[in-house]
């Protein structure tokens, strides 16, 4: 069994240091799957194990009065489509990767806050677990000559539905 450095002992506070409304955060911990991901050369044709926490914020999801999934994030859908990117991403960074999940939950799921965290578990034989972690608003924009969240949407989109994995109603 996959096993990445200890959670966080508290779930995230988005509005903690904004001031703004509080969130309603829905969240996968542990979603662990294989992709092939790395900058050396010992990475380019194996897979390898990785361990993705999500915590996806929403104002006061209508879910909480409808009891509708609908009015929700539906975690199973985007744990398919998790599975979906393991198998094609196209990227060698894991903060690549991360922006990838991030930008997922915020223009197709409709977050307004997203906290994504990637691990590659016992990459080194003395170190448990190394990777990173992002936090990204809806609102925020990209620094100056960063690729934009739309530059890979319409041939990733393309992907997912080629995967079968195109997003439900949120």
């Amino acid at each position: 069994m996959l096993q990445a450095a200890p959670s966080m002992t508290t779930h995230p506070s988005p509005t903690a240091d904004t001031g703004t409304d509080a969130l309603d955060l829905i969240f996968i911990e542990g979603y662990t799957g294989e992709t092939v991901i790395g900058i050396h050369p010992s990475e380019f044709h194996r897979t390898q194990p990785l361990v993705i926490d999500v915590h996806a914020g929403v104002p006061h999801a209508d879910a909480c009065d409808s009891d509708q999934i609908v009015d929700t994030i539906d975690y199973g859908v985007v744990r398919d489509r998790l599975d979906a990117l393991m198998l094609d991403h196209g990227v060698t960074l894991l903060e690549a990767l991360a922006e990838r999940i991030a930008q997922m939950l915020l223009v197709d799921f409709g977050a307004a806050w997203v906290r994504v965290k990637v691990v590659k578990p016992r990459k080194f034989d003395n170190v448990q677990a190394v990777g990173v972690m992002i936090e990204r608003r809806r609102h925020t924009s990209r620094p100056q000559g960063t690729a934009s969240a739309g530059t890979q949407t319409g041939a990733q989109v393309l992907r997912w539905i080629g995967a079968g994995t195109v997003p439900q109603g949120h």
